[in-house]
């Protein structure tokens, strides 16, 4: 494996790194290893919201920190650009490739295009694109989730949890991904009480609208719902998730966050009371997952899924309002049990 044999790199590495790549986004890259083509480890490039989104893009890097600390070779992580287009993205990916790095892995289904096109450039190279099923390429790995039964959990949660018997919902963008969430919340909600009330709401109708990257979008369209009785928001939005956290601490409701624990985030540990729990997805396990096959010289490919029942989603426990309520926990476990034996089908429309 390549850890095997390592030097330290130069600080020339990083910097013609920084260089090649400085006309497609930012880039920070972490070194312990060797400077040899070929000879580097796992690059991530970010969706939009970029890192530190305490989301979806922070749980990708936790992914690569573990494979940093584990196999100590040399990483990079690539900021994206505002209005970049398919072609840009693609240029980050081959930048990466010609550095050496194996795997590379396109941070969210907007880099489809993207994987596609670098993925035919360089077939000796595993590619990983998170959130897309669509690239079908021997050298690809398309790691999805099945966030819609996180999602129908989220909706047991709220529906338990509700005093106004109203609750929201905030999409970021309106797209298939995110009507998984959706859908899953809101039958999720219906099947524990018919008698409550969703608000559904997306902020954009495209990415490039800042559905996923605006705080205060979020917070505008949580203000909204909460001025119509909703009491607690569930919000799969990335970045723009922030803005209905924070305007549900505001307003002393509750928010369920999403992707990550929310709950444990630092940026937001101001607003962790009034986080009731978050529907995660395990992004970090499989973007580790890939970096390892990788290494064990067995690289993952094709449609990699995560599930209930593989455990890579679910919904975290760090609120002990949440976790030491026994009624909702029966009622979650209850409809955890049945969606993995099959007895519930969660709508992913």
């Amino acid at each position: 494996m390549r850890r095997i044999s390592r030097i330290t790199v130069a600080g020339a590495a990083t910097a013609s790194l920084a260089l090649a790549l400085s006309a497609c986004g930012g880039t920070s890259t972490s070194s312990g290893s060797s400077e040899s083509k070929g000879d580097k480890g796992l690059a991530i490039a970010y969706d939009v919201g970029g890192k530190g989104d305490q989301s979806f893009n922070d749980a990708a890097y936790a992914g690569l920190e573990r494979a940093k600390k584990e196999y100590g070779y040399e990483t990079a992580d690539v900021e994206p650009t505002e209005g970049e287009t398919d072609a840009d993205k693609e240029q980050r990916l081959v930048s990466l490739a010609k550095q050496g790095y194996n795997p590379i892995i396109g941070v969210g289904y907007a880099y489809a295009a993207a994987v596609k096109g670098a993925a035919e450039k360089f077939p000796d190279t595993t590619f990983g694109i998170v959130d897309d099923a669509t690239v079908e390429a021997k050298n690809v790995a398309d790691l999805v989730f099945s966030e819609e039964e996180a999602s129908y959990l989220a909706g047991v949660a709220a529906a338990k949890a509700t005093k106004t018997k109203t609750v929201g919902f905030v999409g970021g963008v309106d797209i298939p991904l995110i009507h998984k969430f959706r859908a899953g919340f809101e039958q999720g909600v219906e099947d524990t009480d018919p008698a409550v009330k969703v608000i559904p709401q997306f902020l954009t109708q495209t990415a490039e609208e800042g559905g996923f990257s605006s705080p205060d979008k979020g917070k505008t369209a949580a203000e909204g719902q909460i001025e119509k009785k909703a009491d607690v928001i569930y919000a799969a939005a990335g970045l723009s998730g922030q803005g209905v956290i924070e305007a549900a601490a505001a307003n002393k409701v509750w928010a369920i966050g999403v992707d990550s624990d929310q709950y444990q985030q630092e940026a937001l540990a101001k607003y962790k009371d009034s986080i009731l729990t978050s529907a995660m997805k395990d992004v970090a396990k499989a973007v580790y997952k890939l970096a390892q096959s990788v290494e064990d010289r067995s690289p993952q490919t094709g449609i990699v899924r995560g599930d209930l029942k593989s455990g890579e989603v679910s919904l975290s426990n760090s609120n002990p309002k949440f976790a030491d309520d026994a009624e909702l926990q029966e009622a979650i476990e209850t409809a955890k049990e049945k969606i993995i034996s099959g007895e519930i089908k969660v709508k992913s429309s």
